[in-house]
């Protein structure tokens, strides 16, 4: 499940935001919304799609937690953006990387890996910055073989 530890330049991103809790969850709807417009940013970098999160203090991913959720691609700049769009520069930094294989309704085994297992006993906390998970050619939305890559802000332990 853990992939590897990397240090992540800074990257331009077009997308659509709604703010949400894990009680509120309005992921679907943001999708929903996003999918019919990206063929309208012609200046992608890539076919990847971002689903970021940003939290308005330290996350403690309990269910009313409030914070903003992405559905973006990244880009080459921010000349042309598509009616109904918003751009936001990710500033990058350290982060664990981790696949997660299967639908979304098992994150959480990957979530309690993350947090419970492989945190803990590592050398690094949680950072406080954008969360994301990586949707590259492996993803397929609903499918139990689908895969994704989970990207976690960290710092070294002090």
């Amino acid at each position: 499940m853990f992939l590897r530890i990397e240090t992540l330049p800074s990257k331009k991103l077009v997308g659509k935001q709604l703010p949400m809790s894990f009680s509120q969850d309005r992921t679907g709807m943001l999708w929903g919304s996003f999918m019919p417009l990206r063929r309208h940013i012609l200046n992608k970098l890539d076919n990847n799609l971002y689903s970021m999160q940003i939290f308005k203090s330290p996350p403690s991913f309990q269910e009313d937690v409030e914070f903003v959720k992405w559905a973006a691609v990244e880009v080459t700049d921010f000349e042309v953006i598509p009616d109904g769009m918003e751009t936001y520069v990710l500033n990058g930094g350290l982060y664990a990387v981790f696949q997660h294989i299967g639908q979304a309704s098992a994150f959480q085994k990957t979530f309690h890996y993350i947090f419970q297992e492989w945190m803990p006993n590592s050398g690094y906390v949680l950072d406080h910055r954008e969360h994301f998970e990586l949707l590259g050619e492996k993803y397929k939305n609903n499918d139990p073989e689908s895969e994704e890559e989970v990207w976690i802000p960290i710092k070294t332990k002090v």
